[in-house]
């Protein structure tokens, strides 16, 4: 093996999130990436998540140019729980400056309203889904049911991914043996990915809102006028 396929080889085998390996890095004129694994976590769940959503959507932006795309009814409770989602976000973030200041009484209180809110907006989305089962409107009956079921359950199960870390962060400030440093970058994450999420909901709520739009009716004159033509 060559001198040069062996750099090629220890510059590909190199970790440069280990702090060993920083150490070494920092020697040079580059400096290794700072962030910690949690935070180059949420970025990368972010990203990804961008990534799957983005995909979805430009599907659903062609399958409604489709013949048989049948638009759904817009039922009022979505629009409770995007304000409920969006009151959640708020909270979340004043549960965040409360944490830079180290006022992590104050800011458990905030979390546990965010935990209160979160499972109204996934209840609401449930009865949501409940009032088109009533009208017989289910996945299979047209695409558009189908892409709103798809994309209400893949944003909820988002949120539930983010209760799991809402809750590991929330329980700890229980016991009176924590890591204020931890906790504090916990309480900013989670802030963050509650924001991102909320970003999304509005992107896919403005969708569903746009695809249940009713359609112009037809003119009074339409008839006389196609009737003309094809004289």
């Amino acid at each position: 093996m060559s001198k040069k396929q062996l750099n090629i080889f220890k510059l590909l085998s190199e970790k440069p999130w280990e702090e060993s390996q920083k150490a070494i890095d920092d020697k040079h004129d580059g400096k290794t990436l700072t962030l910690s694994r949690e935070k180059l976590g949420v970025r990368t769940i972010m990203v990804v998540s961008t990534v799957i959503f983005s995909l979805f959507i430009v599907s659903y932006s062609d399958r409604m140019l489709v013949h048989d795309w049948r638009s759904l009814s817009e039922p009022w409770l979505l629009w409770i729980n995007t304000i409920i989602l969006i009151f959640t976000s708020f909270v979340f973030h004043k549960a965040k400056i409360l944490s830079d200041k180290t006022e992590l009484e104050k800011a458990k209180n905030y979390l546990l309203l965010v935990g209160f809110l979160t499972f109204a907006f996934i209840t609401g989305q449930l009865l949501v889904w409940q009032h088109y089962v009533n009208l017989g409107q289910y996945a299979s009956t047209n695409p558009a049911n189908a892409f709103f079921y798809l994309f209400t359950a893949l944003h909820g199960l988002h949120i539930l991914g983010g209760l799991f870390f809402w809750g590991r962060a929330t329980t700890k400030l229980f016991t009176k043996n924590y890591n204020v440093l931890k906790i504090k970058q916990a309480i900013e994450l989670c802030a963050i990915y509650w924001h991102f999420l909320l970003i999304v909901w509005f992107i896919l709520f403005g969708l569903i809102k746009k695809a249940s739009l009713p359609e112009k009716p037809e003119s009074k004159c339409a008839p006389f006028l196609n009737s003309k033509l094809t004289d």
